[in-house]
């Protein structure tokens, strides 16, 4: 069957980067690679742009149940879901992940709501339940069942019970604390052990689905000489505070009752009427004592806080009820967690303050102070951090870049938490930033005046003198070409440049006695538009070519 989405769309747009929120929803047990919402669609995405831009999907939890279609644009399962699993406490069942646009720097949070199916019958913790009524019990005496647990949530969830079997009893649904159904045997007629020593009934409990399903358990009812006296718990609700660091093996509270009875009538067992499967993990309950053992290690991220349906029955098989809340506190226990989610490979160095160059994503999983979160840059560089939302930050450009200077930088991020003592990452990331280079630097010459003594007798091709000038840009910025900035005949008759080496050669006669001085401008132009000048200064000198004459 095809699952409805909902959508919901807002859009932050701030400095950078941008942000939005998609909300979809999908039945639970749905086939890897179901689909969930149409994500290229709903951001206006063209297909092609999703392979151009860098987009993918990045869960916080360490197991990830969506992904994207890479061809369509969709966002479908990874996983099956089992929302009982996820959420066994929560009436609301919703997964997060964040999609990022890694081409144009902007991050969508999504929320997929998972929806309940009826795929859970209720179920007793025993199928085969005994009790041993004394025949001297009183009509429209009440015993307390068994529950059924459904782990299924609304109308899917445990709606009713009913009983069959025999004439001598009935059955009454009382509400608890919670507005749960807690189901009542009562006795409806007298019993009489000489006439009838054993009753067999059929308890059924069933949920609210489409069709209904259904869970039993079978009631076997021994009749036993008379226990007048039901056992008594000292407290209807024992309450208990406890830190996650708590050793495993300690007790953590002993629930009592009392009988006034005699004999085997007086002695008591304590069970569990109703917990989850999760708290049968973590606590162990000692039927001779009452005490609550802890069997695993508590962890408040995981839950904080269980609750553990107690009853205590005698010989007789009277019974009391007790509820015991075991509230876990946190413990500074764990570190903050830092990743890039996206980060440039080089910045240029003509870049406006406020660039943004990476955005981070810092998580605690601890609670309150203990998950508060300082985010710090390492060292004096020209970056800071902005906190940014649901525990993003961008690290964005806050002063000028001179690739001269500083061709590159190490930009180390550090996370402390607010526990007592402080927890620090233990990952350090870095971030390598390459500056590009902009044509911030124009050509310097070596001189600002080239003085030059040549022979008049210079052969021509001969290298007369050689200009230099220097560019601290690179690459292309840094390309200088000569070229002569007096461009009178005189010059070019004697003289030429080469643009590339700056090397002036003769290529005309050199004469004294017609021209004793040059004196001419040259250029150096770098690959990007900017230029610098020189002046040279030519003198020719004599040589004994003229024999007298009378």
């Amino acid at each position: 069957r095809r699952q409805r989405a909902l959508l919901w769309v807002i859009l932050l747009a701030a400095g950078e980067a941008a942000w939005g929120q998609l909300r979809y929803s999908v039945p639970e047990e749905m086939p890897k690679g179901s689909f969930v919402g149409d994500v290229a669609k709903d951001l206006g995405l063209q297909l092609p742009a999703l392979r151009d831009r860098g987009v993918h999907i990045v869960e916080r939890d360490r197991i990830q149940y969506f992904s994207l279609h890479g061809k369509t644009g969709h966002l479908v399962t990874a996983e099956r879901i089992d929302r009982e699993q996820l959420c066994e406490h929560v009436q609301q069942c919703v997964l997060r992940c964040e999609l990022i646009v890694e081409g144009e720097m902007m991050i969508y949070a999504i929320e997929v709501e998972i929806t309940d199916i009826n795929d859970n019958p209720p179920s007793f913790r025993e199928a085969e339940i005994e009790l041993r009524m004394s025949e001297a019990t009183a009509a429209q005496a009440r015993f307390a069942l068994a529950r059924a647990h459904d782990p299924d949530s609304g109308r899917n969830s445990l709606q009713s019970y009913e009983l069959s079997g025999d004439e001598h009893f009935s059955l009454a649904v009382q509400a608890g604390p919670g507005g749960d159904q807690r189901p009542e045997l009562v006795l409806a007629k007298a019993l009489d052990r000489e006439e009838e020593a054993f009753h067999e009934l059929v308890l059924r409990a069933s949920d609210g689905g489409d069709p209904a399903r259904t869970g039993t358990a079978r009631i076997r009812v021994t009749v036993v000489d008379a226990n007048d006296n039901a056992p008594v718990f000292s407290q209807a609700e024992y309450m208990v505070r406890v830190p996650e660091d708590v050793p495993v093996g300690s007790i953590l509270v002993t629930v009592t009752a009392t009988d006034a009875d005699e004999g085997l009538n007086g002695q008591v067992k304590y069970s569990y009427e109703m917990v989850s499967v999760k708290a049968t993990e973590a606590f162990h309950l000692k039927a001779e004592t009452g005490a609550i053992t802890l069997m695993r290690k508590l962890d408040f991220e995981e839950a904080n806080s269980y609750e553990l349906d107690v009853q205590v029955r005698d010989g007789g098989d009277l019974s009391d009820t007790a509820k015991v809340v075991i509230s876990v506190t946190d413990v500074n226990d764990n570190a903050p967690e830092i990743s890039v989610r996206s980060a440039l490979r080089e910045i240029s160095e003509d870049a406006p303050s406020e660039t943004v160059v990476a955005i981070l994503y810092v998580q605690d999983r601890d609670s309150g102070t203990n998950g508060k979160v300082r985010c710090s840059l390492d060292g004096d560089v020209p970056f800071r951090l902005q906190s940014s939302h649901g525990g993003y930050y961008r690290v964005v450009t806050a002063g000028e870049l001179d690739r001269e200077q500083v061709p590159e930088y190490n930009v180390t991020v550090r996370a402390a938490d607010g526990g007592s003592p402080s927890l620090q990452s233990s990952a350090v990331l870095a971030l390598r930033i390459n500056v590009t280079d902009a044509n911030d630097n124009p050509p310097v010459f070596t001189k600002e005046i080239y003085t030059v003594r040549l022979m008049e007798n210079l052969p021509e091709g001969s290298l007369a003198f050689q200009v230099k000038a220097t560019d601290n840009d690179e690459g292309t910025n840094a390309e200088i070409t000569y070229s002569f900035s007096d461009t009178s005949k005189s010059i070019r008759q004697v003289f030429t440049l080469d643009p590339g080496t700056g090397d002036v050669k003769v290529t005309g006669p050199l004469d004294y006695e017609e021209k004793k001085y040059y004196e001419v401008s040259v250029e150096g132009k770098d690959g990007g538009g900017l230029t610098a000048h020189a002046k040279v200064h030519i003198d020719i000198t004599d040589v004994n070519d003229h024999a007298p004459t009378l």
